[in-house]
């Protein structure tokens, strides 16, 4: 809305580097036509994808562009906050919080009372390498709030497809079955590139979703029906 770019833009001024905001009407759910608008306007070579919902490790970003290599999309993983944590986060208006002792005791109780918090095991950052490869021998996919790309291999699958017109399948499990139809590879950095996930009710899938992925298979198609090609040349 616009009372919504007002606010940001004051924001915005007092970042320590400069912000691009892009945005469109509220019209129901369009995530997948919002990241391509974004990719599209993007002056980087390099793109990282998260949520609003999510707070970021200290070293996230440094995690993402440390390992970023052509024809990789490298993946993280996060926690999953109980309303009760997500309350005290909110509460004090600072994300750094979630590190605090009154939150960590709060995910660890509501882990093992009513399993409201989950993959407590994802906060655990390891930077030794050997270790981490140890922990992480399964194959991990790519998850919509926390994966990165160079934007040329973004480009190449035409972005995000925006047939997708729900949540599920569209912003993360569709785009990584054409990236990799495409012959790009996935990284996990689990453990490194680390979120903490806000809780909030979630949406129920759609089945229409199912059949436009179902279509994209039986196609063999990795480049989108209507992806980022229709906003590339206005750069918006």
């Amino acid at each position: 809305s616009e009372e919504t770019v007002k606010k940001l833009s004051k924001l915005i001024k007092d970042f320590p580097f400069p912000v691009r905001h892009i945005w469109h009407e509220d019209k129901g759910w369009r995530k997948n036509a919002i990241l391509n608008r974004a990719a599209a306007a993007a002056s980087s070579d390099y793109l990282i994808f998260i949520d609003g919902d999510c707070i970021l490790h200290k070293h996230f970003i440094k995690e993402h562009i440390n390992h970023r290599k052509p024809g990789t999309v490298l993946t993280g993983r996060r926690v999953y906050l109980s309303p009760a944590a997500t309350s005290l986060i909110l509460q004090s208006e600072d994300f750094r919080k979630v590190y605090s002792l009154p939150v960590v005791l709060r995910l660890l109780y509501d882990r093992y009372a009513d399993q409201s918090s989950a993959h407590l095991e994802n906060a655990l950052y390891l930077g030794n390498m050997f270790l981490r490869k140890f922990i992480n021998r399964k194959d991990r996919g790519v998850l919509g709030s926390n994966f990165s790309l160079y934007r040329n291999d973004l480009i190449r699958i035409n972005g995000f497809d925006e047939q997708y017109t729900a949540p599920y399948v569209g912003e993360d499990t569709d785009l990584e079955y054409r990236l990799r139809l495409a012959g790009m590879q996935v990284k996990t950095l689990k453990h490194l590139a680390i979120q903490y996930h806000l809780f909030h009710q979630r949406q129920e899938k759609n089945t229409l979703n199912e059949e436009i992925f179902k279509k994209t298979k039986s196609e063999g198609r990795y480049y989108a029906e209507k992806g980022i090609n229709q906003y590339l040349a206005s750069g918006s």
